[in-house]
């Protein structure tokens, strides 16, 4: 008891300073990892090797990852890439079909762009065409917010899930293709939500002069804007089949080429490269320290530190023989899936951040995979998603993307409430149910 309320009090430590004192999450984790320490009665050596050992090794296995994904997102939203891909989506599918391309868009945009910028992105074409097709902007907009929120939770190589895989160690490529899948079939009944409950709010489009969908940038091809997101991807899934025990490459060059350039790694920087091909004329200041890559590198930071600091955190719960304490009390419990669920899904719902919530879900579950029978290589790929699942929901009021939803498109805090964060929930438990039918398939 004692030692699970040490838990419970230095996960508070880190809830209270984010969100009372907003104190920077590196600093609370960093600090809660400690308090844990010294109040579990660690030794001095072990809590410094704790810390280095937890900081070192998450970073060392994603640090990379997470700044190549932000930095192709950079280019992808700085040279209109993004746009490209949306208004493909919109001619496809119809722009009568306005809610459905919305979400479908978010859904293909939150994979490499952060929500939040994709958002501002897509606003003024989502508004621009609900206003022409005379469909209800607020269906239209909670639509596209939820397509948004089910990747970004989901599907690497947004820094969550990506973290959350580096963190418990697992397979990258499974991560992916599963997650992919499961926030597709999560959003249906989300579709159907937005379609029949949120498609009464009112809410009326109001234009401006920058609302001009029609900007005078020279977008690059559909072609050019696909390959940074889909070479990477499936390098990843081809790398990850490339290592499957049954070797369905064989042993030869064909198979070490695989495992090279779809390490996760790799993979990303060559979608990187292929980003540079995006800009209308490539200018070598954008890879300057104040050009896009510099910016990535500051956006990237506080996400690679914050990762670090839930590694040890993780390091500390795991090096204090919590994963042993647990397994003896929890034997015959069957928390199973639903535990990393809860624990992600009440940390977002507390402090606003799916990141800083999957982090830290993820640095707790850890020594615990054992104890919860989640240690296999297809468990620890479901925990991930469970945990990213939980992460999903509630956005609401200290969600900085809730407020971004609610200010551009002047939706009321209780509207955003209404459809917004109700759809989050739905959409989070949609795709645990779904996680859990998973499981037991493959188990």
């Amino acid at each position: 008891m004692y030692t699970l309320l040490i838990v419970i009090v230095s996960l508070a430590l880190i809830l209270v300073a984010i969100m009372k004192f907003d104190i920077h999450p590196f600093l609370a984790l960093f600090v809660g990892a400690l308090t844990y320490g010294l109040l579990a009665g660690m030794h001095g050596p072990d809590i410094i090797r704790s810390v280095n050992e937890g900081f070192g090794n998450v970073l060392g296995r994603i640090g990379i990852l997470i700044l190549l994904g932000v930095m192709i997102g950079t280019f992808l939203e700085r040279t209109g890439g993004a746009m490209v891909i949306a208004q493909r989506v919109l001619r496809l599918i119809g722009e009568k079909a306005v809610t459905l391309s919305m979400m479908i868009t978010g859904f293909i945009l939150s994979i490499p762009v952060f929500g939040d910028s994709a958002f501002i992105i897509m606003h003024p074409i989502n508004k621009s065409l609900s206003f022409k097709a005379k469909v209800p902007f607020a269906a239209t907009t909670i639509a596209l917010t939820l397509g948004l929120s089910s990747t970004h939770s989901l599907v690497p190589p947004t820094p969550g899930p990506i973290a959350a895989a580096g963190i418990l160690g697992a397979d990258l490529g499974q991560v992916i293709f599963w997650g992919i899948i499961i926030a597709a079939v999560a959003l249906i009944p989300c579709f159907f939500f937005v379609r029949y409950y949120v498609s009464r709010i009112p809410l009326v489009p109001v234009f401006t002069e920058s609302d001009n969908v029609e900007q005078a940038t020279r977008y690059p091809s559909l072609g050019k804007s696909a390959l940074p997101i889909i070479v990477p991807i499936l390098l990843i899934v081809l790398g990850s089949i490339a290592s499957y025990p049954s070797k369905p490459f064989g042993d030869g060059a064909l198979a070490s080429v695989l495992l090279f350039i779809g390490n996760p790694m790799m993979a990303l920087l060559i979608g990187l490269f292929l980003s540079f091909l995006l800009p209308e004329k490539f200018d070598r200041k954008l890879l300057s320290s104040t050009g896009w890559i510099g910016q990535s590198v500051v956006t990237a930071a506080p996400i690679i530190l914050i990762t670090g600091a839930g590694g040890v955190f993780g390091a500390m719960l795991q090096n204090s023989g919590l994963g042993d304490l647990v397994s003896k009390n929890l034997a015959g419990a069957e928390w199973g899936i639903f535990l990393p669920f809860i624990m992600a899904f009440a940390l977002k719902t507390a402090q606003g951040s799916s990141t800083v919530a999957i982090i830290t879900t993820a640095s707790v579950m850890l020594p615990l995979l054992g104890s919860l029978g989640l240690d296999t290589e297809m468990m620890k790929v479901f925990t991930v998603l469970a945990i990213g699942a939980g992460a999903i929901a509630i956005s609401h009021a200290n969600d900085s993307f809730f407020w971004v939803m609610t200010q551009m498109t002047g939706m009321s805090i209780k509207q955003g409430n209404k459809a917004h964060s109700a759809g989050t929930f739905i959409l989070s438990v949609s795709a645990i149910l779904m996680i859990y039918v998973l499981t037991l398939i493959f188990t």
